[in-house]
């Protein structure tokens, strides 16, 4: 979260998550269009589960200079326009150079004014706000979204080098995707992921009526275009449970988190099955209250959860026909027990 990133401009976090593999010797690769794939096997063959988070969060892509202090750029990402007022302070990338947001000069294109001349000439523009925090069991920063996300793939695999297997696991790191999930659109129709994979969305999703940040790690059935695969969610509902039991501390919760359309649509429309995992977001896409642009929030409790059920369902992914399986034995379990008092007072 040290790194700012904009659609197309995510290859500082992309460096650091290079050397954060390097360092603790997870194989990557990179892709042809620049996505990061980290994978995994121990043991014998298993069913290939797929975490997925993007790298680039909502910024300012550069269009050309104006002057040598005085931009012109394009806002991409899912911002209203009510937050893009005069005077609000930006930094320059590369080099983090002070600036200010000037006047309108179109459709979410705006005049960037620089405090100074830069040293590097400058290619996109972020917010200036903290880059990584953590306060009151929260992370803070200007983007938890989706680098919280990114961060639990890591976090995860790095847990699973140390358990046994036999487990097959895949992080798909991809950029572009607050202009169109367009990392993961090439990733999924250049079937650069295992057939009979199981992808697994991450995000961070705007805190709507149902879940709530601190209760743990959400379920996420769908978004605002897709509702995802029935037997994958159902698979993640019974490992979550299951991990519950063993560990009272762990939580989780489920919701149809309809802030947003996720990359877990596109992985499902090119015949993936899909599930989706998500924690509760603050300040979504840094808008806050009141028109102001703050940093985005999470709870940490909820971020570690879903690190735990990541770990859980590439473990369990072997048994995945067996533990969808439960709900049909529960039901006719349920439907012997009735069959008699039914025909009696029928």
């Amino acid at each position: 979260m040290r790194h700012p990133a904009a659609p197309y401009h995510e290859h500082a976090v992309r460096t650091e998550i290079e050397s954060i593999c390097d360092t603790a010797g997870l194989p990557f690769r990179r892709d042809p269009f620049g996505n990061v794939l980290v994978e995994l096997k121990k043991g014998r063959r298993a069913r290939p589960v797929v975490l997925a988070a993007h790298l680039d969060h909502p910024g300012f892509e550069i269009l050309r200079a104006l002057s040598p202090r005085r931009w012109l750029a394009r806002f991409c990402g899912g911002v209203p326009d009510n937050y893009f007022r005069s005077g609000i302070a930006l930094r320059l990338c590369p080099g983090g150079t002070s600036a200010r947001l000037s006047r309108r000069a179109g459709e979410r294109t705006f005049e960037v004014t620089a405090d100074r001349p830069p040293k590097s000439i400058p290619q996109f523009a972020v917010w200036d706000l903290e880059d990584f925090a953590t306060r009151r069991g929260r992370i803070h920063g200007r983007a938890c979204d989706d680098l919280v996300g990114a961060a639990a793939v890591l976090a995860a695999i790095l847990e699973l080098r140390r358990a046994p297997g036999p487990f097959h696991v895949i992080g798909a790191l991809s950029r572009a995707e607050e202009v169109g999930f367009h990392g993961a659109l090439a990733i999924a129709a250049t079937k650069s992921l295992p057939a009979d994979a199981l992808v697994i969305s991450l995000e961070t999703s705007r805190e709507l009526p149902g879940v709530k940040m601190g209760n743990g790690v959400i379920l996420r059935v769908g978004d605002r275009t897709s509702i995802f695969d029935s037997a994958a969610m159902r698979f993640l509902a019974e490992v979550a449970a299951d991990l519950k039991a063993r560990r009272p501390g762990f939580g989780f919760q489920r919701g149809l988190m309809s802030g947003g359309t996720c990359e877990a649509t596109a992985y499902q429309e090119y015949g993936l099955q899909t599930a989706g995992v998500c924690v509760a977001l603050g300040n979504y896409h840094n808008c806050a209250a009141r028109n102001r642009i703050a940093a985005e929030f999470v709870s940490l409790r909820d971020a570690c959860a879903m690190v735990d059920l990541l770990v859980a369902a590439v473990r369990s992914a072997r048994s995945f026909d067996s533990i969808v399986a439960r709900l049909p034995a529960r039901l006719d379990a349920l439907w012997r027990q009735a069959r008699q008092r039914l025909r009696q007072t029928a």
